[in-house]
């Protein structure tokens, strides 16, 4: 038995109810559509922007809409590209950039764009060789997070109509042509060189002043002993003159007789003297001197 023996076998309704049933699951598995995480469907119906599917199950209408873009939103890297860039000082520099960016909103940049990474790449060089062009060499090279800074800027800025988010913008490297090379090493070495110079005359000023200053201290220094040593002169005169106003000249004889007796105790103990000579009124300051000492435990 065949199958067409079976189908003329049936009634018509219920050739009918099968084709319609079999319509019925056709177009629930059209108009059920499950959207990974990582992606966004961009549905059309009859060739124009219907919607755009969002990761999860949507429901379009079977036979009428169909699924036309599958796009990723996960961040993308751009190659890596080199720009060529003159800078404000006439300086050629060869630029190595990397670009991070997403897609956020797929209709425009279905609609609006035809080669994304293309046109990203154009974008970043212009923009390049415009911040480079206003900088001199040696602000390129120090102040490179500010050039990474206004390349992202005024990139989101324009490609924000292709529906696109830029993550991240980087510099990767900053060439220069040999010659140059040569030349920023040549004074790279000459401005070493003057701060080797700069650095040894610091030291020797540094040095002058810590002698001056040394020098200052030791005269202060011998200036406050000199003050001192003024001063106990000066207490030990007035203790003197006020013995002599209270004893009379014997206590001046005394004093004299004592200084006497010091200096040829002094004059007795010099290194290589052999021979001492005593003056003849030696022996009268010892005896004058022990006389008055007497006198004064008398009294």
């Amino acid at each position: 038995m065949n199958p067409q023996d079976l189908t003329l076998g049936l009634p018509g309704s219920t050739i009918v109810l099968i084709l319609l049933a079999l319509l019925i699951v056709v177009a629930i598995f059209r108009g059920i559509r499950v959207v990974p995480q990582s992606e966004k469907f961009v549905v059309e119906r009859f060739g124009r922007l219907r919607s755009v599917l969002s990761p999860g199950l949507n429901l379009i209408v079977p036979f009428l809409d169909r699924v036309a873009h599958r796009i990723s939103i996960l961040e993308r890297q751009l190659p890596t590209s080199r720009q060529d860039a003159i800078t404000s000082d006439n300086v050629l520099v060869s630029v190595d950039t990397s670009v991070f960016y997403r897609i956020t909103e797929p209709e425009k940049t279905v609609y609006r764009i035809r080669d994304v990474d293309a046109a990203i790449t154009t974008t970043v060089a212009g923009i390049v060789r415009s911040e480079i062009g206003r900088m001199e060499l040696d602000q390129v090279q120090s102040n490179r997070a500010q050039l990474i800074t206004a390349i992202r800027t005024q990139l989101a800025d324009q490609v924000d109509d292709w529906g696109i988010e830029v993550t991240r913008a980087e510099i990767l490297d900053v060439n220069l042509d040999e010659a140059t090379r040569s030349a920023m090493l040549q004074q790279l070495n000459a401005e070493r060189a003057r701060r080797a110079q700069v650095t040894e005359a610091e030291g020797r000023k540094r040095a002058v002043e810590l002698q001056a200053d040394a020098e200052l201290y030791a005269a202060e220094q011998q200036a406050k002993a000199r003050r001192i040593q003024a001063d106990a002169e000066a207490y030990a005169t007035g203790v003197v003159a006020d013995a002599i106003g209270r004893n009379g000249i014997e206590a001046a004889q005394y004093q004299v007789a004592l200084k006497q007796v010091e200096a040829l105790v002094a004059l007795g103990q010099g290194s290589g003297k052999q021979t001492v000579v005593v003056p003849a009124a030696a022996l009268e300051a010892f005896g004058d001197a022990f006389r008055l000492f007497a006198a004064g435990r008398k009294a």
